[in-house]
């Protein structure tokens, strides 16, 4: 959980410990040149350094197909965010609500970017537009989502 001395004034967190509802296996593993959550954007960028997702080999068969996408979504575990933020101040100063807020501090960090797929070489993906910190836990990967009522090839 939260520890109290990074709580700004304003902010609220919740006494609660979360149940096991689910379970999330990490596929792979993010690389990428963020050392600490301070290093990272605030939001990726297609432009952005070249970063590296390292899938867990028993998974290369389901990158068939992936290289014919330009963008894909990444899916990753926030390991390092709170857990129990209800109220949050971002850099405006503002008190929000944690789910009107992209902030990885949630009862369910699950952060997702959509990224610039390079290439893929065996098990690794090189993309761009990542933002999170180097070692996250990869949860899932798509390809970019296209519009729902566009006709289907």
């Amino acid at each position: 959980m939260q520890d109290a001395s990074t709580i700004r004034p304003g902010e609220l967190v919740a006494d609660v410990i979360l149940s096991e509802d689910a379970a999330i296996s990490f596929i792979g593993t993010i690389h990428t040149p963020f050392a600490s959550r301070s290093d990272c954007p605030r939001q990726g960028s297609f432009d952005g350094p070249v970063c590296s997702i390292v899938l867990k080999r028993q998974w290369v068969p389901a990158l068939e197909g992936l290289g014919d996408h330009e963008r894909i979504e990444v899916f990753y575990w926030l390991d390092r965010a709170s857990r129990n933020f209800l109220l949050q101040k971002p850099r405006d100063g503002k008190g929000t609500g944690t789910f009107a807020l992209r902030s990885p501090n949630r009862p369910n960090p699950i952060g997702v970017s959509l990224v610039t797929l390079e290439r893929i070489e065996d098990n690794c993906l090189t993309v761009r537009g990542l933002d999170c910190v180097d070692g996250t836990p990869l949860v899932d990967i798509k390809p970019e989502r296209r519009d729902a009522k566009a006709p289907q090839t």
